[in-house]
């Protein structure tokens, strides 16, 4: 199949969170499954173009919006396995200090231009260098308008015409919500702002239009499938992604092992495994001395690498991290930026608890892997989680995760059985304070007062295996039967 991605980050060129994760590491997995896959992203300001060695690929790429032509032009780079991947520059849009907002976290008001405009482009691409293209893979609010314009503008385009649209929800939460300024320029009709597609209360949302228009929508994992079925964990669009009926399923996301992996990691200082583990105690000394904290090996380490954002459920630790401290033997390393409330708060943590509490404001990959390969524990009480990865990468190195059983930790988190010792993990339900502290106190007490379970969990733990080898073959089956759904709707021969 010619797979064709249209996101708006891909690692490691341009990276928020796991959507970029994804794109940059499925169609790596499709490649050497057989498959043909090319990449197009924004070019963004900040992308180097000597670090990715992008060259000039086309000069002049015309896009209709609306009833105006716009001029870009088209960078190249690769992925591993020799994966094209292009990039639109178009600098009226792109060339800024942030991808979807400003360094205030302010959002750009043209973000429904700027993408739709990019999602045009990308297909125009596609035109113009004769890419007979299978699947169109479109993901988040961004790229979901290429679903109708593939079906409106396209469809009947010698390129075009046969391909199908699989529309990929990383997170429900962000939807492309905005005023109908400048609808006419986006070129998606006003016969589809409807209720059913692009018209929300008055405004536009981008990611309903796409789910109406995609022959097959999928999110990053079964349990939040269920979840987004829901009132409550579909920010309202339960009642659209019902009417997809099985054409809307979750697939969960794999994880990219030569990146995280405590063997062959190049950013930790003692590098282990599974018959090694003893040396992961050389991590958590040097974690130690990074976050300032008492330099003990008897002394649970719980780690947390995470934005500073509600979804993240940091506000539940807000109110329950210094009973812990005062309540238990234990050590919390913080990493993570955000909410300027929360950054406030735990950034002044460690001078109110020193040697008990760390924490480092911002995001610094090494000290990220550090505090996988260094933490006993890793906490994620998160309100809501798609699929999650930090607790997969905990789960290879060891260290057990402690998270609220929704989306992609449920999915991938054992629960401990306290009779056998088995599980991976120690998970709660209620988002709740509470929840969190007894949590804690029942992750902790299992480290002090059965040990042995604790290393049967680790070495259980690091068995696991969610490497993207299951989830491509997945995805596979979702674009062949995208493509089937598309021709037997369409009478497409």
């Amino acid at each position: 199949m010619n797979i064709v991605f249209i996101a708006s980050e891909c690692h490691p060129f341009a990276k928020t969170g796991g959507l970029a994760d994804v794109v940059g590491a499925l169609p790596i997995a499709l490649k050497k499954l057989g498959h043909n896959p090319i990449v197009i992203i924004p070019k963004y300001q900040s992308i180097d173009i000597n670090k990715y060695n992008l060259v000039k690929y086309q000069d002049l790429l015309g896009v209709w919006m609306g009833n105006k032509l716009e001029w870009c032009s088209v960078w190249k780079s690769s992925l591993p396995e020799d994966i094209d991947v292009y990039l639109i520059e178009f600098d009226a849009y792109f060339n800024r200090e942030g991808f979807y907002c400003d360094n205030q976290m302010n959002d750009y008001l043209d973000n429904p231009q700027r993408f739709c405009f990019f999602t045009r482009a990308a297909l125009q691409f596609c035109i113009d260098n004769k890419i007979h293209v299978d699947v169109f893979s479109f993901h988040d609010w961004q790229t979901a308008p290429g679903a109708c314009y593939v079906k409106t503008w396209h469809w009947n385009n010698p390129y075009l015409a046969n391909a199908a649209s699989v529309l990929t929800i990383h997170n429900i939460g962000y939807q492309g919500k905005y005023s109908t300024f400048g609808y006419d320029y986006l070129g998606l009709g006003w016969e589809n702002y409807h209720t059913d597609a692009f018209e929300d209360f008055g405004g536009i949302n981008l990611l309903k239009g796409g789910i109406f228009f995609a022959d097959v929508v999928n999110t990053v994992s079964p349990t939040y499938a269920k979840e987004t079925l829901t009132e409550l964990g579909s920010h309202g669009l339960h009642s659209y992604l019902a009417k997809k009926g099985d054409r809307y399923v979750g697939i969960l996301n794999g994880v990219d092992y030569e990146h995280w992996n405590p063997e062959t990691d190049t950013y930790i200082p003692m590098q282990y495994n599974i018959n090694k583990i003893d040396k992961k105690a050389i991590n958590k000394k040097v974690l130690q001395e990074q976050f300032l904290l008492e330099v003990n090996d008897n002394i649970p380490i719980i780690g947390i690498v995470s934005r500073f954002a509600h979804q993240k459920g940091l506000h539940l630790l807000f109110g329950t991290i210094e009973k812990i401290i005062k309540d238990m033997v234990v050590q919390f390393a913080i990493l993570g930026s955000g909410d300027k409330g929360l950054e406030s708060y735990f950034g002044h943590l460690p001078a109110k608890y020193p040697g008990k509490i760390g924490s480092y404001i911002g995001y610094n990959e090494r000290l990220a892997h550090l505090t996988e390969a260094g933490s006993d524990f890793f906490l994620m009480p998160s309100i809501y989680e798609p699929c999650g990865l930090n607790q997969i990468y905990s789960l290879k190195y060891g260290t057990l995760p402690i998270v609220r059983a929704t989306g992609g930790l449920e999915d991938t988190v054992i629960q401990y059985d306290e009779e056998t010792g088995n599980g991976t993990g120690f998970k709660f339900h209620a988002i709740d304070q509470n929840a969190v502290y007894y949590t804690v106190g029942w992750a902790v007490s299992t480290y002090y007062d059965r040990k042995h379970h604790y290393k049967q969990m680790q070495k259980f733990a690091m068995q696991q295996d969610f490497s993207w080898d299951k989830s491509a073959k997945e995805y596979v089956s979702l674009f062949e039967r995208a493509i089937a759904i598309k021709r037997q709707t369409y009478y497409i021969s």
